[in-house]
């Protein structure tokens, strides 16, 4: 098997997601808190880095969801940090 650049940046971006899921439903995770926006961010982006090889329009309008949402996501927290909630 041969795989480039791209292919391994979608593999990291799939076990991010994965893993982030997995770490949320086991209860080391939390859905409103930084580590699990960022690890979904940095899966999303990866996977879509993975379409420079291939593209597929249904996965890039998944993962660009997943970015808009993770990126909504942070911004929230950021903001209740700054309003004396901090950051978790």
């Amino acid at each position: 098997m041969n795989l480039h650049w791209y292919d391994w940046v979608g593999l990291a971006g799939t076990v991010s997601i994965v893993l982030s899921y997995f770490l949320l439903q086991a209860g080391r995770l939390h859905g409103n808190r930084l580590p699990y926006q960022l690890m979904n961010l940095l899966g999303a982006s990866g996977v879509l880095a993975s379409l420079w090889g291939s593209f597929n329009i249904s996965v890039f309008l998944l993962e660009a969801t997943w970015v808009a949402i993770s990126l909504y996501g942070i911004a929230r927290t950021l903001g209740s940090a700054r309003k004396g909630g901090g950051i978790a």
